[in-house]
């Protein structure tokens, strides 16, 4: 699943792809019905990929709750964001048990959802886990990187050479 350059911004309902950067601020296109807007850079507008929620142990990128989704629902819709609250909430403990009750709120659940249909519906979601394409190189250079760091500098040794008179 890759959620880049999903936006959300704020005001503005539903999902925008980050089409391009201007100086000004942004252009997007919606999700839903494909118009292309500007966004200002006064807007407050959020990338998918740097949203998180709360747990009671730590903080969970939200695109490891929408492939949990996409695991229970396997790729497909989940419950709809207008049900209603106690629904919302049993359907969302069932994803992630360990949500902080006290912090994400009924309104929270409805938007990650919504996104989630969203973005299933263009064929945007996946269970499977993002994979590096060249792991094992990256993995032989880091190992590199630290043995050269551990290993001792070879002091310099040269004697100094002496002038020689002609």
């Amino acid at each position: 699943m890759n959620i880049e350059k999903i936006l959300a911004i704020s005001g503005k309902p539903g999902l925008y792809e980050l089409k391009i950067q201007t100086r000004s601020g942004y252009v997007a296109e919606s999700l839903t019905d494909g118009k292309r807007i500007t966004v200002g850079m006064r807007s407050n507008v959020s990338l998918l990929s740097e949203i998180s929620m709360y747990t009671h142990s730590e903080e969970k990128p939200l695109v490891e709750i929408m492939r949990a989704i996409a695991v229970k629902e396997n790729e497909g819709q989940a419950l709809s964001h207008k049900e209603d609250n106690a629904k919302l909430i049993e359907y969302f403990a069932a994803i992630v048990p360990d949500y902080d009750e006290d912090r994400v709120y009924p309104s929270d659940i409805k938007k990650v959802l919504n996104w989630y249909n969203i973005l299933q519906a263009k064929g945007m979601v996946s269970k499977e886990e993002p994979k590096v394409a060249n792991a094992e190189e990256v993995k032989e250079q880091v190992v590199e990187e630290v043995k050269a760091k551990k290993e001792p500098k070879a002091a310099k040794t040269e004697a100094p050479k002496e002038k020689t008179k002609k």
